[in-house]
């Protein structure tokens, strides 16, 4: 067995084997899909209480208007706002006080809604739904026209455009640019983590080793070099590995999950938007039903073999290109707390380009994600929130070339920075002495 095979084998085994990872593969998962189950169950969790709202109609004509439901009552009084706020200072009683003041259909702002605490959107929603309704059915019956509220209900329209991706073969597959949009900020967040993690690893590890003096027993063995490269591709597996476990459980997790709770809370969470006012109609598992199949018919129109393979190849050519030159600030500096001054020019290009994949997702075929989709150091990153919108091979290729071209080049400069730093103790390092031993 080669020495960088041994180096890379020590790297996996002792960073696989802590509690810190263990403990964080596992619980990870978790959270994830408790990040995306959670808030869907407590959609479907509706307070018990009624809640109690003072009215006061200065024009008396809402009082038909204003209805009761399920979760609000309505009480109509003709005391002043005042009387009622000084009599009842912390508002006992009655969860709201709503107050119009004059004719709505001439003042839209002549209402006002007071309480103790900030009014929460529900209630908010709720009131304004069914003052609006009332007004507009009110300045449709001004004009006197006849059947003009049928002709109005007819005339509107709600068109949905669906979206169809040809094949190379002339072939439909229907898509959803925001399922794409979703897909790629995944991915390029994740890729974002996973180089800032362990990039850092990477470094954190070499000035470990430096500042404890063990590396003056493994250079004695292997070369400076093989020794940055096994740690290098040692902590790529550990990252990998953690990132199959992770997509592994956490389907698991939700899986499991979903099949208990899944299927109320969508119809649950669906029948209140409806109540609310953005639904067309009821809805019954039947049409649950529908739209599983319809999100699973759009995710089937997205290439997630190419998704997946590209993603690990970004991810590490990302990874490689960025950790070879944060291995060459470890060596180069005495101490952890050193490494801020040359730690931050490394991770700026980073932070650019989450935000550059954040503007691109909005114009994937546009000029900033072009260029930073073949700018190395923000390419593994932008092009992952381009891929599920569709990029042409030769830019895929050109991209990938341009990046393992740099991770090359990088691993030579980092290599020979790497070999002079290692072993030099108690000199403060600047970035002119730094551009001295790639000179060497």
């Amino acid at each position: 067995m080669s020495k960088i095979s041994l180096i890379i084998k020590r790297e996996y085994t002792t960073r696989v084997m802590k509690k810190s990872f263990i403990i964080l593969t596992f619980l990870t998962p978790i959270l994830f899909a408790g990040m995306i189950m959670v808030p869907l169950w407590l959609s479907s969790i509706k307070d018990s209480a009624k809640k109690n709202i003072v009215v006061i109609d200065h024009t008396n004509k809402y009082r038909e208007v204003l209805k009761n439901s399920e979760d609000y009552t309505f009480d109509f009084v003709d005391k002043p706002a005042e009387e009622i706020r000084k009599n009842n200072a912390k508002s006992e009683g009655f969860a709201a006080l709503l107050v119009i003041t004059d004719d709505l259909a001439k003042d839209p702002k002549a209402v006002s809604l007071y309480s103790d605490e900030q009014v929460n959107m529900e209630l908010k929603n709720y009131v304004a739904k069914l003052l609006n309704n009332y007004v507009e059915q009110e300045k449709l019956a001004a004009y006197q026209i006849p059947n003009l509220k049928e002709m109005v209900e007819k005339s509107r329209a709600d068109i949905n455009i669906t979206t169809i991706k040809w094949g190379e073969n002339g072939q439909e597959k229907v898509g959803s640019a925001e399922l794409a949009l979703v897909i790629g900020m995944i991915s390029a967040f994740m890729i974002y983590m996973f180089i800032v993690i362990y990039g850092a690893q990477v470094m954190s590890g070499v000035v470990q080793e430096k500042t404890s003096r063990i590396v003056e027993v493994i250079i004695s063995s292997v070369k400076p070099f093989e020794l940055m490269m096994g740690k290098i591709i040692g902590i790529a597996m550990v990252g990998l590995t953690q990132f199959f476990l992770w997509m592994v459980f956490t389907v698991i997790i939700s899986t499991v999950v979903g099949s208990f709770i899944g299927g109320s809370v969508d119809v649950n969470a669906l029948q209140q938007a409806n109540s609310m006012g953005m639904g067309a109609g009821s809805v019954s598992s039947t049409d649950t039903q529908n739209i599983v199949r319809e999100v699973y018919g759009l995710l089937s129109g997205f290439d997630f073999a190419q998704i997946v393979v590209l993603f690990v190849i970004y991810f590490l050519g990302g990874y490689l290109l960025y950790a070879s030159l944060f291995a060459a600030v470890g060596s180069a500096v005495d101490s952890e707390t050193d490494t801020q001054q040359f730690s931050l020019p490394l991770t700026l290009p980073i932070i650019f380009a989450i935000y550059a994949a954040i503007y691109s997702a909005q114009n994937p075929d546009g000029p900033l994600a072009f260029w930073c989709s073949m700018v190395p150091f923000t390419s593994p990153i932008v092009m992952m929130v381009r891929l599920p919108f569709g990029v042409p091979a030769w830019q895929i290729i050109l991209s990938l070339s341009i990046l393992i071209l740099s991770f090359i080049g990088s691993t030579w400069m980092a290599g020979k920075i790497y070999r002079t730093g290692i072993l030099m103790y108690g000199k403060k390092v600047t970035w002119k002495e730094m551009w001295k031993w790639l000179r060497y």
